[in-house]
């Protein structure tokens, strides 16, 4: 029997939800100040039609706030002409390299702008987990920055021995399991077992990442049980559909399968191009780390120092800590200090 439970946790200049799955993180849920609206999952919005690409079925839309949206054109789409204005919603959010995708919803009028804005962060919450209480306060904290953490992390321990690493591609998830050494017929067994327990350990941690598309897995071994690696698959997946297709194993050992992509990647919020934690990614961390300290010594002045870039994206949410903490709380930006590298100092 598995079993949900809900965190939130409000900060300056972010707000982060987590879901566990029988006591460890399923899902990461993040909202920023400056994020837009009329891109957020479950948006309506009028858009006008930017573009036409007949030959490849597609229409490209102006939201108004961000990038360009897609919409494939289907027969029930009608003859849309460029300028149009029609009522999309918002059915998978942008990415990194690509647009937000869209669902036609019917004719409308005016400029670019949001109609109805997307679920709030504890509406989507309490959809995941039902009937459960939020949690809220310091325990919601760590397990946001646990949650964090797992997400910026490439390589997991198997229960029982053996391991699995996630790592992307512009194509594709790729996903390798490992056992290590094992001797003889012993090493067939803890096979089997690693790559059940891989099945399932992955189908948690892209939903905690917010990976989809096509995944394939490497499983560990040979002579694997391919029916029953499948149902494996079906059961670890299926809070994800609908939407998911999973594939026979293949000659080679692997399993691939494709999942639908609806929220942008919490790896992307929470990563720049190089796959570092960005610039707003480490002020937010500064900020947490300068409210706990205040908060601890209350009568306390603390400096948050940092390089210049994070210096100024943390300046940017002071305000948010000073309005309940008191004008005792600053920043400082260090030439000399390289990124990553920030720290908290008492006056």
């Amino acid at each position: 029997m598995t079993e949900r439970r809900i965190y939130l946790d409000v900060g300056a200049g972010e707000s982060r939800g987590v879901v566990t799955l029988d006591g460890r993180p399923e899902r990461l849920l993040i909202v920023r100040d400056g994020d837009l609206a009329a891109q957020a999952l479950g948006a309506r919005v009028v858009a006008r039609v930017r573009a036409l690409d007949r030959a490849n079925a597609l229409a490209f839309l102006d939201l108004g706030q961000g990038p360009d949206a897609i919409l494939n054109l289907t027969k029930d789409s009608g003859r849309l002409v460029e300028g149009q204005a029609i009522e999309v919603e918002i059915r998978a959010e942008a990415r990194r390299g690509k647009g937000a995708s869209a669902r036609l919803v019917g004719p409308a009028e005016g400029q670019p702008r949001l109609l109805e804005s997307a679920p709030g962060l504890e509406d989507q919450l309490r959809a995941y987990a039902p009937g459960s209480e939020i949690q809220r306060g310091g325990v919601a904290r760590s397990m946001a920055d646990g949650a964090q953490d797992a997400v910026m992390t490439t390589e997991f321990a198997i229960a029982g021995g053996g391991s699995v690493a996630i790592e992307t591609t512009r194509a594709l998830t790729a996903v390798d399991v490992d056992l290590g050494a094992h001797p003889g017929a012993e090493a067939k067994r803890a096979s089997r077992a690693a790559n059940f327990a891989a099945i399932a350990l992955t189908a948690r941690l892209l939903r905690l990442k917010g990976l989809g598309g096509l995944v394939v897995i490497d499983l560990v071994g040979r002579g694997h049980d391919g029916p029953a690696l499948v149902n494996a698959a079906r059961t670890a997946f299926g809070p994800d559909n609908p939407g998911v297709a999973i594939g026979a194993v293949g000659r080679f050992g692997t399993l691939e399968l494709t999942v639908p992509r609806r929220a942008r990647p919490a790896l992307d919020i929470l990563t720049d191009e190089t796959g570092e934690p960005s610039v707003t990614t480490e002020a937010l961390a500064l900020m947490r780390a300068l409210e706990r300290e205040a908060v601890a010594d209350g009568g306390g002045r603390f400096e948050a120092v940092a390089a210049p870039d994070v210096a100024t994206a943390a300046r940017s949410v002071l305000s948010a800590l000073t309005a309940r903490l008191g004008g005792r709380l600053f920043v400082r930006d260090d030439p000399g200090r390289a990124r990553g590298r920030g720290d908290i100092a008492r006056l």
